[in-house]
């Protein structure tokens, strides 16, 4: 992270902040003051000017945060002529260096420097080498003093900024944690309950719209209703079970690719003629791979019964561990008329997601007026 401007990390000041500075330049100023003051070297009318000069140091030194390196060289200059005005050049000095700029400080320094020289000779004190040892040492100090306020400022900003940053990344990875639980939950409950649903469907709508059927063939489309509604419940409960189970895992087995030959099956036994080609070589591909390619036949019988309910369906799967795994259904358009069952458009969607999350993609064209549907998932998925 880049070093932030000085103004960033600044503290805002308030009442006591501004309290508690006046005193420290009060104090500094009386030190300053007295020991002339006590040598009778300044008559009344010095200590006026010296004052009228203080006055205005105090009055300018609360602009410097506005404008720090002016303030501080005037209050710099101030202070070589009037000792009413080393409070405020000693706090003027401490905000300039808390910024820590090797031109303002050279200057600050110099200027601060120059004048604790200048005032013993205007105060006609003498001037001596201890003098000059002390004014460069206290300088120094000064400058020192609020280097290391800026840099402990810096520091607790710095801290304060990255744990904000921190707080604001971790709020973001649980939004998307929760969001990606949300695609999940939607996919899989799509996946599980339009198929049961579609075949619900299909069987009622032969009630509807035979009336040459006899008793017992109503009964036993009634009893194929309930149990595949049965079903469904049973496959909504095992979706809903991941929002209650604390390890996140679906409470039923998940379907494996042995389970596709079971699919296909219970769709021809539905109505649909389905023919599967299953071209694997090498065995069954491994559980997530298998589960993938179940989820994407499904849906691939689901989209034919509802589009084209009395249409043969072509499964083919295809692949070994070195080619992947290929996956393709295709149904004829237009055959039919289609059933009333409504689509949400998500099917492919989902199965979109689901085939890229697991590393592999999807495509879906009308090729002669045969609806078609690719997917290729890698073998290791």
């Amino acid at each position: 992270m880049d070093r932030p401007a000085s103004e960033e990390y600044q503290p805002r000041l308030r009442l006591w902040s501004h309290a508690w500075r006046l005193l420290v330049m009060l104090a500094v100023t009386v030190v300053v003051c007295v020991s002339p003051a006590q040598a009778g070297h300044f008559d009344g009318a010095w200590i006026a000017g010296d004052g009228a000069v203080g006055v205005f140091s105090y009055v300018l030194v609360f602009y410097r945060r506005r404008w720090p390196l002016a303030v501080a060289v005037l209050t710099a200059l101030a202070s070589a002529v009037s000792g009413t005005s080393a409070g405020p050049s000693v706090l003027a000095a401490v905000s300039v260096a808390t910024r820590r700029h090797l031109r303002e400080l050279v200057v600050t320094g110099i200027a601060n420097f120059a004048a604790s020289l200048v005032f013993p000779l205007v105060a006609n004190t003498g001037l001596t080498l201890l003098d000059v040892v002390a004014s460069a040492i206290a300088t120094g100090a000064v400058l020192a003093w609020g280097m290391y306020i800026g840099s402990r400022r810096e520091l607790i900003w710095t801290l304060r900024h990255r744990a904000e940053q921190a707080e604001a990344e971790q709020a973001l990875r649980v939004a998307q944690a929760r969001d990606h639980e949300r695609h999940a939950i939607a996919r899989e409950m799509h996946d599980v309950l339009a198929h049961r649903i579609s075949q619900i469907s299909l069987h009622a709508g032969a009630l509807g719209f035979r009336d040459d059927l006899s008793a017992e063939e109503m009964r036993a489309n009634a009893s194929v209703i309930q149990q595949k509604a049965h079903e469904a419940l049973t496959d909504l409960r095992s979706v809903l079970g991941v929002l209650r189970d604390a390890d996140g895992e679906l409470l039923t087995p998940q379907p494996r690719y042995a389970d596709i030959a079971g699919l296909v099956a219970e769709t021809t036994a539905a109505g649909p003629t389905v023919t599967l080609w299953d071209e694997v070589h090498d065995g069954p591909p491994p559980e997530r791979a298998g589960r993938t390619a179940y989820r994407l036949v499904q849906e691939g019988l689901t989209n034919a019964r509802k589009h084209a309910p009395g249409a043969v369906v072509d499964v083919r799967l295809d692949g070994s561990p070195q080619d992947g795994l290929s996956v393709e259904v295709r149904n004829p358009l237009g055959f039919g008329g289609g059933t009333a069952t409504p689509g949400s458009g998500l099917g492919l969607v989902g199965l979109a997601e689901r085939a890229a999350l697991s590393g592999g993609r999807l495509d879906h064209a009308v090729e002669n007026g045969v609806f078609v549907l690719r997917a290729w998932i890698p073998w290791s998925s």
